[in-house]
């Protein structure tokens, strides 16, 4: 009996262990299934729907040329997938199925159920480096706080020197066509889903810019991050794989934790953090607080205010640009993730939950674990979360972070001719020439914050 490879969001070649294990034990066939409906109900954002649609299409050609056939079933709902499942393998007579787990509660509820079927399941933790579960306290429980996590996990990995596979010696290409439910609306082209433009930029990053990570990532009118995180949340590129490729310039990097250098990895060792949650606390799938007690948070209800930040229409530059950022280009700067979560939560006191949606359905990077763990951070709600009175100010995060307001003329051109000086904060300038282009503060900081102050008051009961 013969084997197929089913890809998810594992949509990557030579560094995907399991899809190599499947053709080293005789796979000919591989599935990705198009669940629309499931996808509408997970707030996928229509951009990352598209890139990811033209990275299966990129892998479909590439399978075809090494003689393996890529078949794209069209499905509503992850409960159709067994049955369809089934069917597919009944009709190449397959028995062996490969594939890498996936952690959130509705995935791990389709694999149980395929894991009924008449079938015999070969499951990889392809998606991170330590499998959830595998990083514990002495007592075999989960960590609460990410510090003594990363200490854990870089117990067990400091002396790792991560290897890739070899792709196997494949012949005999066949022809590839595009399935229909496989065409792109053209949402993503600025994202290259090709394995050569992949590989540039991750040399790029690290070649020219791991180095000044540290100093330069917060800063987003400079482009100091990876730009990576479209492609790991889709598994286009894995974390094994950027370590790999980390190590071969920089051997020591995971003996060199406070290093300037290390910063990054940091920010892939929070990612497993993330995962680790959702499968030892499953209720954070399911819109749960993390911390019990900020259940007892009244958020106001105010489409009013939701809607003006959504629209970048707060009064508050550096939010209302990052906002602009999200709904014109799909991404948006981390430090800027957090002052409009931080402004959502405290600032206007609405529900993170409100914001974490808004987000998945625009951000062509959305994960619903590291999107999750970021909101109920900046909320407090969440492990290991910022403390409730830690309330960033808009104002001194924008005149610290973007100081001569390249970041905000960029996507605010109503304040283009403000001065670097005023563009913090314009209104007192704006009215003393006479301007109105831009919106009033939609709430006054001070206020705000010390609102926010008591209605967290639980944290101290």
């Amino acid at each position: 009996m013969s084997s197929l490879f089913w890809f998810r969001r594992d949509l990557r070649l030579y560094a995907n262990e399991a899809l190599i294990e499947a053709l080293n034990n005789g796979a000919k066939d591989a599935v990705f299934f198009v669940c629309e409906k499931q996808w509408q109900r997970h707030d996928m954002a229509p951009i990352q729907r598209d890139l990811m649609l033209r990275r299966v299409d990129y892998l479909g050609q590439r399978l075809s040329e090494h003689g393996i056939r890529l078949h794209v079933l069209d499905v509503d709902e992850f409960s159709d997938i067994p049955a369809s499942l089934q069917g597919l393998c009944n009709s190449l007579s397959v028995k062996h199925v490969y594939a890498n787990r996936e952690y959130e509660v509705n995935e791990r509820q389709r694999d149980g159920q395929c894991a009924q079927l008449a079938l015999e399941f070969h499951w990889f933790d392809g998606d991170v480096i330590a499998p959830p579960g595998s990083v514990c306290t002495k007592s075999g429980d989960m960590f609460r706080v990410f510090t003594p996590f990363k200490r854990q996990w870089l117990k067990q990995y400091e002396q790792s020197h991560f290897s890739l596979p070899s792709w196997p010696s494949l012949h005999n290409a066949i022809k590839w066509q595009t399935p229909r439910c496989l065409q792109s609306d053209g949402e993503s082209q600025k994202w290259p889903v090709d394995d050569d433009s992949l590989s540039a930029i991750v040399e790029r990053f690290i070649d020219d810019k791991l180095t000044t990570y540290e100093q330069q990532r917060d800063f987003p009118a400079i482009k100091g991050t990876s730009g990576l995180s479209p492609y790991l949340a889709l598994g286009i590129i894995s974390v094994k794989q950027l370590l790999v490729n980390v190590q071969q310039r920089h051997p020591d990097i995971l003996q060199s934790a406070k290093s300037n250098l290390f910063s990054w990895v940091n920010e892939l060792i929070w990612r497993e953090f993330y995962r680790h949650l959702i499968v030892a606390y499953p209720r954070l799938c399911k819109h749960a607080n993390f911390n019990a007690k900020y259940d007892a948070v009244k958020w106001r209800e105010s489409d009013k205010d939701f809607n003006a930040w959504c629209e970048g229409r707060t009064g508050y530059p550096l939010v209302d640009a990052a906002m602009r950022q999200l709904v014109q280009t799909g991404w948006m700067h981390n430090r800027l993730r957090m002052v409009v979560a931080s402004f959502l939560t405290k600032h206007l006191l609405i529900d993170w939950r409100a914001g974490e949606q808004f987000f998945m359905r625009h951000l062509i990077d959305g994960d619903l674990a590291s999107n999750n763990g970021g909101w109920q951070w900046a909320a407090s709600t969440g492990c290991d979360a910022q403390p409730y009175f830690r309330i960033f100010n808009p104002i001194t995060q924008s005149e610290r972070f973007d100081p001569d307001g390249e970041f905000i003329r960029k996507y605010l051109p109503e304040l283009e001719k403000v001065p670097a000086k005023q563009i913090h904060f314009p209104h007192q300038y704006l009215a003393a020439t006479q301007s109105n282009r831009y919106w009033p503060a939609i709430v006054d900081h001070k206020a705000a914050r010390e609102r926010a102050l008591a209605r967290f008051k639980v944290d101290d009961e």
